[in-house]
Order: C-alpha cells, then structure tokens, then sequence
C-alpha cells in the first residue's frame, strides 16, 4: 500500500550560491516511521544527510541519517531545515528550537539573511596519532586530538589540506565518526576537510558539526572568539562561528534547491 505523498526539500546550507555549500534532504513527517523506512529513504536520497522532522507543540523533533547510518548531530541538516521552517512553512518566525535524541535542544536563529547554529562545543583534547589514520592520509600531522566522535588533525598549511589524498577503503577501518583536517587559512582563520568514510560519506561537503570542535580548537588557539572558516572540498563553504561559554555559534546562508513529494 502506497502512503500519502511526503513532503520534502533539498536545500543547499553554508553556500554562497547554487551548486556549494552542503546539500542536505528535509522530509516533513507528521509523526515518526520505523527506523528502516527512515534509512531506507535516506539511502534512496543518497545525500550526506537526510533530515527528517517532526512538529511538536512549538518545538520540532529532528533526526539525521546517512545513507548508511544514523547520526546523533548533523550541522548543515539542522540549518537546511530551519530553512524549511523559517522561510518556507512560517517565514515570519525568527527562530526555531529542534530537539534531538542525544544532543537535546538545538536552536537556529535568522540574522539577517544568515541562519545561525546554536550548538553544544565539543572541544577536542590531545592524543596520539591512530597509524591506521596516519598511514590512510599520507602526509603526517603537526599534532592530533579527539572530540567526542571525531579526530581533529593539524597540519602545517592551506596547501596540505588542498594536497590530502586519503584512501578511504582504509580510513573507513578507522574508529569513531570521521576525521577533521585543519590548518591556518590564507583568506580566513582556518581552513578544513571533512573525511567519514567510516559513516558512508567519503568526503563531506561543508560540516557543521565537526566546527563545534573548530571553533574552540582555533579560538583557544589563536586567542579570539569569533572566526571565519572555509571547507575546502569541492563544492566548497564558508562559515562564520563564535565561542560563547559552552555553546558554539555557527552562521551560513542556505538555498532552496528543489521541492516535492516522495511517495512509499
């Protein structure tokens, strides 16, 4: 049986245009469908990620999928899907609370023209290098840390993030999420790339997440708080975060990319 067509966007986060920034799949349920029917449309999507949410009294349920897996914070999901809330579905709301299973209440607030995460931080502590990851990327960090799922390593320049190569068959065999790459950036304060093949995504467009581990990294770092970043894979992003206290902040525009119907 064939249910009542689903609702659903695509919407392209942390972009400066059509075609950059992170793709990202929103389907707008009326309540929740079994866990495989949601991996089952997310792998049907094959995008990074498929957000699927859930009105709740003046709040949104909201979970992420891979097309292999699901994820317990998804960055350029959650500001795709307060793209659907706030600009499409109620473009007079100013802000929207998402609350999610593990990462509790997320919210996104319109600045401007500008969607702004306002998420957990995750700063990373230090750690020894794994040599299954050293040996998968090829060229050896200056130093390697450990958020709370993902390996943060530091490389010398922009031209080493740009120069990686990774295998990915064999950083798939790697532990944890995925593996954030970063370095001084030449036209911003930080550059980096996102590499999950672990999760089922070889190499992540633009990553909100992984700069809630960033932005404390770089802010500590380098001694201020509100930074400039840019993703350098091949669709390319750039984000604008900040560090206040325990919550990180990070801003990015979105585009409707397409709308409509799936039908199950």
């Amino acid at each position: 049986m064939v249910m009542s067509p689903l609702p659903i966007y695509q919407v392209d986060a942390f972009t400066s245009g059509p075609f950059t920034g992170n793709p990202a799949a929103i389907c707008l349920l009326s309540g929740w469908l079994s866990d495989d029917m949601l991996q089952k449309i997310a792998m049907e999507n094959n995008l990074a990620e498929t957000a699927f949410i859930v009105p709740q009294n003046n709040e949104w349920l909201i979970r992420w999928f891979t097309p292999a897996l699901e994820v317990d914070l998804c960055g350029h999901a959650t500001l795709a899907s307060a793209h659907v809330v706030m600009k499409i579905l109620y473009p007079e709301m100013q802000e929207v609370v998402f609350r999610s299973q593990k990462m509790g209440s997320l919210t996104v607030r319109k600045r401007g023209d500008i969607l702004e995460l306002d998420f957990p931080s995750d700063p990373p502590r230090k750690c020894d290098m794994p040599v299954l990851i050293a040996g998968s990327l090829g060229i050896e960090p200056l130093e390697s840390y450990l958020g709370r799922s993902d390996y943060l390593l530091l490389y010398e320049s922009e031209n080493d993030i740009i120069s990686l190569q990774p295998d990915f068959r064999s950083l798939a065999k790697a532990d944890g999420r995925g593996v954030i790459v970063t370095a001084p950036g030449s036209d911003v304060d930080f550059v980096s790339r996102f590499f999950a093949p672990q999760s089922g995504i070889d190499e992540d467009p633009v990553t909100g997440s992984a700069h809630t581990t960033l932005t404390p990294f770089w802010a500590y770092r380098l001694g201020i708080l509100s930074l400039k970043a840019r993703q350098l894979s091949s669709r390319g992003g750039y984000l604008e975060c900040s560090l206040n206290g325990e919550r990180t902040y990070i801003s990015g525009r979105t585009v409707l990319y397409l709308q409509g119907e799936i039908f199950i």
